[in-house]
Formats: C-alpha cells, sequence, structure tokens
C-alpha cells in the first residue's frame, strides 16, 4: 500500500513501513508541508498493528536530510490573516520530539545527514549508513543550537570529545569515523 503525498513516499509492504522524505532537489529538507505529512505517516504507523518496523530515508544518492529548509525558514510563512506563522522546528521529522512509539525504526542514510536531518537519524533505533554518509551538526556556524535532541542524543551514542567537537565546531565527519 502507498499513500499519496506531496513531499513524502509512505509505503507498507508485508510488515514494513518506509517513510522518503521525497525533495531530492532541496536535498531532502524539511519544509512545513513535508514536516505535516510526515506527522500524518507516522501517526498511522504508530497505530497499525500490522506494522512491525520503520525504515526512513531520502529520496536520491545526495542526502538523507539536511534538516530544516532554511529557506522557509528565512522567508518565513503567511497564515490566512496575513500574519507571520511561528514554524515548530522542534518537531522537525516529527520522531525528534514527544513522538513514542513501541516498534523499531530504521534510519537508511546516504550522502549529507546534517541538522536536523541527523537528529531525526539519531532518534532512530538503528543507523545504516552508506559508504558515503557524511554527518555534522552545523548549526553552531550559524549561532543557534540543535533543537531537536541532537544535544542530547549525540553524546549518548558517540564518544564524549567527538560529540562536543561537532556540536562545538560544526564539524562534518565522514562513515569511515562514525562510531
Amino acid at each position: 500500500m502507498q499513500t499519496s503525498f506531496q513531499n513524502i513516499l509512505y509505503e507498507k509492504r508485508e510488515r514494513v513501513a518506509y517513510f522518503t522524505i521525497n525533495r531530492p532537489e532541496r536535498l531532502n529538507a524539511i519544509d512545513t508541508l513535508t514536516n505535516e505529512e510526515l506527522l500524518e505517516s507516522w501517526a498511522d504507523f504508530r497505530i497499525d498493528d500490522e506494522m512491525l518496523v520503520a525504515i526512513v530515508t531520502g529520496a536520491g544518492d545526495r542526502a538523507f536530510s539536511t534538516g530544516a529548509d532554511l529557506i522557509e525558514v528565512a522567508e518565513g510563512r503567511m497564515g490566512p490573516d496575513g500574519s507571520l506563522i511561528e514554524e515548530d522546528l522542534l518537531t522537525l521529522g516529527v520522531i525528534t520530539r514527544n513522538f513514542h512509539c513501541d516498534k523499531p525504526i530504521i534510519a537508511a542514510i546516504n550522502g549529507y545527514c546534517v541538522g536536523g536531518g541527523l537528529e531525526i537519524a539519531l532518534a532512530c533505533d538503528i543507523r545504516i549508513a552508506s559508504e558515503s554518509a557524511q554527518f555534522g551538526l552545523p548549526e553552531p556556524l550559524r549561532a543557534i543550537m540543535p533543537a531537536a535532541g541532537g544535544t542530547q542524543r549525540l553524546p549518548k551514542l558517540v564518544p564524549m570529545a567527538l560529540a562536543m567537537e561537532m556540536l562545538l565546531t560544526g564539524r562534518t565527519i565522514d562513515t569511515q569515523t562514525a562510531p
């Protein structure tokens, strides 16, 4: 079964749910519509007793996800009354905050996995990366904090010295360096 969305592909095959962030032209950056589609599809996965496991990935070979769509954030979004809509980036990709699911979630990582994209991968139970994967939290380079769980999850999954280097400098590491 495949559910129709504009920015993600959500498929159910046998007992596995597949989530593909489908914005390769934007390095699978997550804008408001993508986040809303992920919210709906993750909610469906959580309540579907037939689904036992989920795999999340990004379309194309250039990026798993580069996180929040910073162009949309910079431009802002206007509501029907003409007022600026505040973006809730803390729910980036939905599974990074206040998403409770007893089923395992696997991140299939290809290309860039940075910013909120890395935070999505860190929120998964298992991470499998291609040889070309690059991991990082570049937020410090823009004087902002990783706000979707990276500061909490990264130090639990990699050596503290590496986590601190990545969190404080914005350094990107490759698959061979990643533990």
